[in-house]
């Protein structure tokens, strides 16, 4: 923090907020589907399967059945949330039960929460801080050169090389071992493709 560095840290949430990666979902559900199919489970109902009231006082399950409000104004992590409860009496008996809790044995009744937005009261934390940095234009653009400059290198250390870890304990130590992998970085480029790109 004290050299001055601009950084650009991405989360894990970053590309499901990028706008050119808006269609990912639709191959995600056929992952859960086929994962689903090769070991032998259900797959699970998620909380974009449950329809939401206008006046959110309730929501509608796979089934058809009501879901009433149990908190309205509920913070979790930051995150404004409503939460939904459905009957035990109507989740008992339902023929979806096994695609919609993931212990159908020892849970009685399904729970949905829907986030609205960050909370008022809650302060800007530094990883908000940082998801809007790297949102804005300018930070896509700085980012996205990352595929070309330090990945390539990073894959050609970790898999092509085998130096994935390691082996000694301390800054200085684990410095030394890394500039060494830096050397054998270079040093193949310089074999391979001359002096010109090391």
């Amino acid at each position: 923090m004290g050299k001055g560095i601009d950084a650009y840290v991405a989360d894990h949430q970053f590309r499901k907020r990028d706008p050119r990666f808006k269609d990912v979902d639709r191959y995600k559900e056929r992952h859960r589907r086929e994962r689903a199919a090769l070991f032998g489970k259900s797959v699970l109902f998620l909380p974009k399967n449950f329809t939401l009231s206008a006046d959110q006082r309730f929501c509608i399950c796979p089934a058809g059945k009501r879901l009433y409000r149990n908190g309205g104004n509920v913070v979790i992590h930051g995150y404004r949330a409503v939460k939904f409860r459905g009957r035990k009496t109507d989740c008992r008996v339902c023929e979806l039960r096994s695609q919609c809790l993931k212990h159908p044995d020892r849970t009685e009744a399904r729970q949905a929460h829907f986030f609205l937005g960050r909370s008022e009261s809650a302060p800007e934390t530094f990883s908000q801080k940082m998801k809007r940095k790297i949102d804005s234009l300018t930070g896509r653009m700085i980012y996205g050169q990352r595929i070309g400059t330090a990945e390539p290198v990073f894959a050609n250390i970790r898999f092509n090389k085998g130096l994935d870890y390691f082996t000694l304990r301390g800054k200085r130590k684990v410095n030394t071992q890394w500039l060494l992998f830096c050397v054998v970085h270079n040093l193949g480029k310089i074999h391979q493709l001359g002096l010109a790109t090391a």
